[in-house]
């Protein structure tokens, strides 16, 4: 059986797997596989769980927060925000969710201090017109 190397990036880490016999992802139009030797293809994938098995080896899981999926020279290369790889589904799937929750609340702070700022920008302006006129 031929196999292809997986390169796995995010913000922190870098893993890169061989002898992979498949992987099957999921885009916005549906679910998909990959072989060795598939046509270059890449695609945008969505937040949730991918999966590939080694050669003679079990299913393992691939939580993602969405990303970009190119597939080249006999190398699967996915870049994104956070990713995850176990052989547990239930154990990797919370750990994605709790990865995305805490990313919302740090979101939201940052979306509150960046509203604090343009409000104070805002009223500054505002002094400064008054001052001029």
């Amino acid at each position: 059986m031929t196999t292809f190397t997986l390169n796995l990036y995010d913000v922190r880490q870098s893993q890169t797997i061989d002898d992979v016999a498949v992987f099957v992802g999921e885009d916005a139009s549906g679910s998909f596989g990959l072989k060795a030797h598939h046509a270059r293809f890449m695609t945008s994938l969505i937040t949730g769980l991918s999966r590939f098995r080694r050669q003679d080896d079990d299913w393992q899981y691939l939580a993602l927060a969405g990303g970009v999926l190119y597939f080249h020279n006999n190398e699967l290369s996915i870049s994104t925000r956070h990713f995850l790889v176990g052989s547990d589904f239930e154990r990797i799937s919370e750990l994605l969710k709790q990865q995305i929750e805490q990313e919302e609340e740090s979101l939201g702070s940052i979306r509150l201090s960046l509203q604090k700022m343009e409000q104070s920008m805002l009223t500054k302006l505002w002094n400064l017109r008054r001052r001029n006129e």
